[in-house]
C-alpha cells in the first residue's frame, strides 16, 4: 500500500532535479562537489562549514513499521538540494541515528549529533516520550529540532513556558488538534458510548485526555474507566479486557504498533471485539500493524472495519514529492514520510535565508519560510531560488501548509482511513477538529 494515491503532476522545476539524482547518492557533475552518502555523517562530502543535519528516527523498536523510511526522506531532501547548489554555497551533509523508540536512547543519540557530529538541525524524533528527552540536549547545544510526528500538547505548553528558546518546530499537527479530529469522527459515526485504551507515556495519555474531553463536549458518554498499559509489556490481557467489556460502541485506542498489536489480538480472542469499532491513530497507520494484529480463522483482518485519523496532506506538493519518492526511493510511503521531507527542507531553507549554517540561524528564519508573507511555493529548490535571491517565501509542503506559530506548531487537517477485511488501508474521507468544523 501506498501512504497516498494520487495522479503524476505536470513537470515541474523539482523535476528537473531528478535528472542528477542517481538512486540516494548525486551525481558529482550535477552538483559541483563530491557525493553524499545515505548514512553515517561524512565530513569530506562537503566542505567545513557546509550545513550538517541529522535525523532522529524509531528504524527500531515500538515505531519502527512506521519510522524505517524516514531517513530515506530526509536523504532525498538533501540530496534535492545538494543537486540544485546546497546551502550557503556548499553541500549539505547528514548523520542517520536511531531512536530505537526509547527516551534513554533517543537522549543519548540526540547528544551524539549535537556534541561529536555537531550538526545544526535535526529532523526528528517521533515518539513524544524521546523526543521530550532529547530536546533538552538539542536546546543546551543550540540545535534547531523539528520533529515531523511528535504530536504531544506537552510540546505547546514547553514552548509557551519559555523552556524551548525557540528550537524547537514540528511539521505533524498536535494532539490537540489530532484528539479532537478523532472525536469529531466519532460523532461522525453516530458512537454515543466510548470507551479509551493508551499507551502509559506523553502520547498515548495526552491524546486521550484531549479526545475525552472533545467527544463530552459532543455530548458523547465516556464509559469505563481510562485503560492505559504499560509501554514494555509483554502481555496485555488484562488492559484489553478493562478496555472492552464495558459494551462501548467503539473503543478509542491510543496505541503503539508492536504493543499495540498485542491488545487488540488479546481482545480478539478473548471474544470481546464483536460489535465494537476500533478507533485508531496516526501511529499505528501502516500495514505491518494491521499484519501484526493478525487474521480470523477465515483470513480476514482482525480489525477489519476499524477507522483512524492520520495528519492530511497538500494536494500539489504532495503530487511533486510523491512522483520524486516513487522514482528515486522506490519503498512504501508510510505515514509521517511527507512530513519529514518537509522538517528537512524547512531547515535547509531557514540555513540560507540566514546566512549561517548554525542551530541559531535556523531558528532565526524558519518561520519565516513557513509563513505568509512570502511567494507561496511548492517546489523545494525554486524556493531555494528565490531565498538565495532575497526575496520572502511562504514554503508549501507536501504534509500540508506548514504554517507554524510562535509555539513549533501547526494546525493540519486529518484523513479518515479504514482497513478492509483484506487488510488493507485506504483513506474514505476527512474530518476536521471539533470547533475548526
Amino acid at each position: 500500500m501506498k501512504y497516498f494515491n494520487l495522479a503524476r503532476p505536470a513537470a515541474s522545476k523539482i523535476m528537473l532535479v531528478m535528472a542528477c539524482l542517481s538512486g540516494s547518492i548525486k551525481l558529482a557533475s550535477c552538483q559541483g562537489g563530491e557525493p553524499t552518502g545515505t548514512g553515517d555523517s561524512q565530513p569530506g562530502a562537503a566542505s567545513g562549514d557546509g550545513l550538517k543535519l541529522g535525523t532522529l528516527a524509531p528504524t527500531t523498536g515500538d515505531l519502527s513499521s512506521i519510522g524505517q523510511n524516514w531517513p530515506a526522506a530526509v536523504q532525498l531532501a538533501v540530496d534535492t538540494i545538494n543537486a540544485c547548489g546546497g546551502v550557503n554555497e556548499a553541500q549539505v551533509s547528514l548523520t542517520v541515528e536511531d531512536s530505537q523508540t526509547e527516551p534513554t536512547a533517543g537522549s543519548a543519540a540526540m547528544t551524539k549529533l549535537a556534541e561529536v557530529d555537531q550538526v545544526a538541525g535535526v529532523v526528528g524524533a517521533f515518539a513524544s516520550s524521546v523526543s521530550g528527552a532529547a530536546v533538552d540536549v538539542a536546546v543546551r547545544n543550540k540545535v534547531m529540532m523539528v520533529s515531523p510526528g511528535s504530536t504531544s500538547p506537552v510540546f505547546t505548553e514547553r514552548a509557551q513556558n519559555g523552556e524551548l528558546n525557540g528550537y524547537w518546530a514540528r511539521t505533524a499537527p498536535p494532539d490537540t488538534y489530532q484528539s479532537k479530529a478523532l472525536a469529531a469522527l466519532a460523532q461522525k459515526q453516530g458512537f454515543k458510548n466510548v470507551s479509551t485504551v493508551a499507551i502509559n507515556n506523553d502520547y498515548g495519555v495526552g491524546f486521550e485526555q484531549q479526545f475525552v474531553e472533545a467527544f463530552k463536549n459532543t455530548g458523547g458518554n465516556i464509559v469505563g474507566k481510562p485503560t492505559r498499559h504499560d509501554p514494555k509489556a509483554a502481555t496485555l490481557d488484562s488492559e484489553a479486557k478493562q478496555a472492552f467489556s464495558s459494551k462501548p460502541d467503539a473503543v478509542a485506542a491510543v496505541l503503539y504498533a508492536e504493543t499495540g498489536s498485542v491488545l487488540l489480538k488479546s481482545a480478539f480472542e478473548q471474544g470481546l471485539t464483536d460489535g465494537v469499532t476500533v478507533l485508531l491513530t496516526d501511529g499505528v497507520y501502516s500495514d505491518d500493524f494491521v499484519r501484526q494484529v493478525g487474521k480470523t480463522a477465515d483470513g480476514k483482518s482482525i480489525i477489519a472495519g476499524a477507522l483512524g485519523t492520520v495528519p492530511g496532506a497538500n494536494g500539489a506538493a504532495l503530487e511533486e514529492f510523491t512522483a520524486l519518492w516513487d522514482e528515486k526511493v522506490n519503498k512504501e510511503m508510510t505515514a509521517y514520510v511527507p512530513h519529514n521531507w518537509d522538517a528537512a527542507v524547512l531547515m535547509m531553507l531557514a540555513a540560507e535565508a540566514s546566512d549561517a549554517n548554525t542551530g541559531e540561524g535556523i531558528k532565526s528564519k524558519i518561520l519565516e519560510v513557513a509563513n505568509a508573507p512570502g511567494t507561496e511555493v511548492t517546489d523545494a529548490c525554486e524556493a531555494m531560488e528565490l531565498v538565495r535571491n532575497g526575496e520572502d517565501v511562504n514554503f508549501q509542503g507536501a504534509s500540508g501548509n506548514v504554517d507554524i506559530d510562535e509555539n513549533g506548531d501547526v494546525v493540519g487537517s486529518y484523513d479518515v482511513w479504514k482497513v478492509s477485511e483484506d487488510g488493507t488501508l485506504s483513506v474514505i474521507d476527512t474530518v476536521n477538529p471539533i470547533g475548526d468544523q
